[in-house]
């Protein structure tokens, strides 16, 4: 597809440390939720404020997620004479938990390509990270350097055992897809489309501030799951391997979860046939079809990665599938008298239909069932956008909401796109009635 360049555009907007007590990965449930308004993060000093120029300051880590205690490198590349890493975990209240002391400041040598592949595997160790104390969950390690630029690089601290929580996943196979750092992505390079990679690697920087898509996608649903009170567990996408979902009571695939490896497809849907409730917060998951190895994501988008609709059908597993980029338009509830709407209020919302859309097709469940049907039009083509849910054999429940702005519009009119407070009133409520009740265990028993 070559949706990536006006997707950026639609889409923008050794080294000890004292540890700092932070709120527990699964706490107690904490007081009721006032869902009239977007929730305010507590402590915003995680934030970037200054960028700084191109290459001022960048890195990556060695490990894409670690166990509790386990350490991971960081590589580092810096303009400046000094910088220090500070590492916060992000959720309902972010709060930091470790920072280094100063460490010196070291230009690496320029990304390689290696049979077409950009890569900073090349790149000196700069210092190690002990994660000692630290709760499992979504992290971002900030750089700071002495100039004053600043960086991120994400890693997930994951959860050993999933059993009896709701397993929040990271999508990083898509994060990396769509990472430009050293001028190439599974979507352009060179000349455009032509030029792109067929291999990319998680041995580089992520492109911009260090960590877009779980800014855009991901955080917010973060903070909502950890504000229902609900026991969370944590992974990543490459972490879904057997075993990994063995008594979970639902997985949640958050707002951009495009590129799947048959291992991924194989784990999910046998929780699923086990009982563990999905849920799709976005759209376009399950599209392409990939071979992760090592720390690379292969996908040609000719001969060897392929659509996942060329031989199993998405909908089969998602409940509907990808029809719609770039989709503008008003998300029409259709059956709000279920449960998953209960206590919201409004049944029309402009801007929370986009920048991407699925909907039910022939691959379709049969007993699917249609709780939000919006049409548009996609660029002069009539279609419709679904939000689904539907009950597997084993009882578990699977919602789709079918458009890819569902977890921005968890942040209201912060969102852009003209979506309203109203619409983060109505999504983080089905939110919270989806997570509540999915923690409970199979949502289609009685």
């Amino acid at each position: 597809m070559r949706k990536i360049v006006i997707a950026l555009v639609l889409l923008a907007a050794g080294c000890g440390g004292t540890p700092v007590a932070v709120p527990p990965a699964s706490p107690s449930p904490p007081p009721a939720v006032d869902v009239r308004e977007p929730a305010v993060d507590v402590q915003e000093s995680w934030r970037i404020t200054k960028q700084g120029a191109d290459h001022e300051i960048e890195g990556y880590a060695d490990r894409v997620s670690v166990l509790p205690g386990e350490p991971f490198r960081l590589h580092v590349s810096t303009t400046a004479r000094r910088f220090t890493a500070s590492a916060f975990r992000m959720g309902a209240n972010p709060a930091k938990v470790w920072e280094s002391p100063q460490v010196r400041g070291a230009r690496q040598a320029p990304a390689r390509v290696v049979d077409g592949t950009v890569t900073a595997a090349h790149w000196a160790p700069s210092l190690t990270v002990d994660t000692g104390g630290w709760p499992e969950g979504a992290y971002l390690i900030r750089l700071d350097a002495s100039s004053g630029a600043q960086r991120y690089v994400p890693v997930t601290v994951r959860s050993a055992s999933t059993a009896g929580r709701v397993v929040l996943v990271n999508a990083v196979t898509t994060w990396q897809a769509y990472n430009l750092w050293g001028g190439r992505s599974l979507y352009e390079g060179p000349g455009g489309f032509a030029g792109r990679s067929r291999t990319v690697t998680f041995d580089r920087p992520y492109d911009g501030a260090g960590a877009r898509l779980f800014l855009d996608f991901e955080k917010d649903a973060l903070a909502v799951a950890e504000q229902s009170g609900v026991p969370l567990a944590y992974l990543t996408n490459l972490d879904l391997r057997p075993g990994a979902l063995d008594g979970a009571r639902a997985v949640v695939s958050l707002g951009h979860d495009e590129y799947w490896s048959p291992e991924m497809r194989r784990t999910v849907t046998q929780a699923r046939d086990h009982g563990t409730n999905l849920a799709f917060l976005g759209a376009n998951a399950v599209y392409w079809r990939i071979g992760p190895h090592d720390r690379k994501v292969a996908c040609d988008k000719e001969r060897l990665c392929r659509l996942w609709r060329d031989s199993r059908p998405e909908s089969a597993l998602v409940g509907q599938m990808y029809d719609c980029f770039p989709a503008e338009g008003v998300y029409r509830v259709r059956r709000p008298g279920h449960w998953i709407f209960d206590g919201t209020k409004g049944r029309r919302f402009p801007g929370l239909l986009g920048v991407e859309t699925d909907k039910v097709s022939p691959g379709s469940p049969a007993n699917v069932e249609v709780l939000a049907e919006s049409p548009f039009s996609c660029g002069g083509r009539a279609t419709v956008s679904h939000s689904t849910y539907y009950v597997a054999p084993s009882g578990a429940g699977v919602f789709a909401s079918g458009t890819m702005r569902w977890v921005c519009a968890l942040r209201g009119s912060r969102c852009g796109h003209g979506v309203t407070d109203s619409a983060a009133a109505f999504t983080r409520r089905s939110t919270l009635n989806l997570l509540t009740r999915f923690a409970r265990g199979p949502a289609g028993l009685p």
